[in-house]
């Protein structure tokens, strides 16, 4: 059966190729695929521990058997044109977005602001000018753009139904950004502060935790993909 194989980040460059087509014997599972590349790259299999594995844009373990046609992506530690690349708006009029533009943060909290709210939190990621002393250039973002916009918005439905808010938004920028600009934006209206405090703080851990973006950092003397930290219940490459 032929499977479809995807990398991001870092992983990019370990093995080469952003992606691949892997002609799996019948009864192979996600991990037996990953083992197919680990023994090709000694470094994959190094990191197998902080790899996540994602089986049609939802994240799998290493147990799950495939099926003919099935796409399967290795996902590093997440770092968390005009127009949005994708979008959601749920019938709540939560919004979700990846875009490539400088992100419109009056004109999301003019769309999500109702006459109902007396407090609308706004968070912005924005592009800092060093890291731990080094001097930083720019940075550039990626992501699995189709299973990001479905994780965005599964974090705010859920965050919608934990905390008493009326509309939340989740917006990533994406490609080539420089020092002070937004990379992430959280927005949440509510009747009263607190809730909306607490929804947009959620927000963007849990889009650092569980969201597949990552980002390159620019130094005057080199580059480097930064790596963060998966949620701890991500399933890993390295377990099943």
């Amino acid at each position: 059966m032929q499977i479809k194989v995807l990398f991001f980040g870092l992983l990019k460059d370990v093995c080469g190729r952003s992606e691949d087509s892997l002609d799996a014997p019948a009864g192979a599972d996600a991990g037996s695929v990953f083992d197919h590349y680990a023994d090709r790259f000694p470094r994959l299999a190094a990191m197998a521990p902080s790899i996540v594995i994602a089986r049609n844009q939802e994240f799998t373990t290493r147990a799950h058997p495939l099926a003919d046609g099935d796409e399967i992506a290795f996902l590093p530690p997440v770092s968390g044109g005009a127009g949005p690349v994708h979008e959601m708006t749920d019938p709540e009029g939560h919004y979700f977005a990846l875009t490539r533009a400088v992100i419109d943060i009056r004109g999301l909290e003019s769309r999500l602001l109702q006459g109902l709210d007396g407090a609308l939190v706004t968070f912005q990621g924005v592009v800092r000018n060093n890291t731990k002393g080094r001097e930083t250039l720019r940075l550039d973002y990626e992501c699995y753009e189709a299973m990001a916009i479905r994780k965005m918005a599964e974090i705010g439905r859920v965050i919608a139904s934990e905390f008493a808010i009326s509309r939340i938004a989740l917006v990533h920028r994406l490609g080539r950004l420089e020092i002070g600009e937004a990379s992430v934006v959280v927005i949440a209206t509510a009747p009263h502060r607190r809730p909306a405090f607490d929804a947009a703080l959620e927000g963007i851990n849990r889009l650092k935790r569980l969201v597949p973006v990552w980002k390159k950092e620019y130094f005057a003397d080199g580059e480097v993909w930064v790596e963060g930290e998966w949620d701890p219940d991500a399933p890993r490459a390295g377990n099943g």
